[in-house]
């Protein structure tokens, strides 16, 4: 019983996580690529690495209050009604690398568009952002 006792103690004083916890836990970084936000709740992030998912209508969303990236007007593209479109951008987030889901976004700052069409690194998200 006093072992058992002692081997939950050491899990919980011992900061025991889930590997979901422990992908949570990743420190910020500068991601710069494509800002997609085609209809409301829909926002997407398209960078060298990944398509990041911040947030699907109905589904999930980045907790909290986040900057929107500031675009001037000749550097967000207007894809349907509304304001929705897309743009380049750099954001400071933390992301799950499995999951593919932005946990945080710390800043966010626009981009001139030519910065990420002449990116080569940019290249296979080319056709979604003519």
């Amino acid at each position: 019983m006093v072992a058992s006792l002692l081997l939950i103690a050491t899990v919980f004083a011992g900061g025991y996580s889930s590997p979901h916890s422990e992908s949570a836990s990743a420190q910020f970084e500068t991601r710069c690529g494509w800002f997609s936000n085609p209809t409301p709740a829909n926002i997407w992030f398209y960078d060298r690495d990944a398509e990041w998912t911040i947030g699907v209508q109905g589904g999930y969303q980045v907790p909290g209050d986040w900057p929107w990236p500031t675009f001037k007007p000749r550097q967000w593209v207007r894809t349907n009604a509304g304001s929705y479109g897309y743009g380049c951008a750099c954001l400071q987030a933390r992301v799950n690398k499995q999951t593919h889901e932005v946990l945080e976004i710390k800043t966010a700052r626009g981009r001139l568009l030519t910065q990420c069409r002449q990116d080569p690194a940019l290249k296979k998200w080319q056709r979604m952002f003519r």
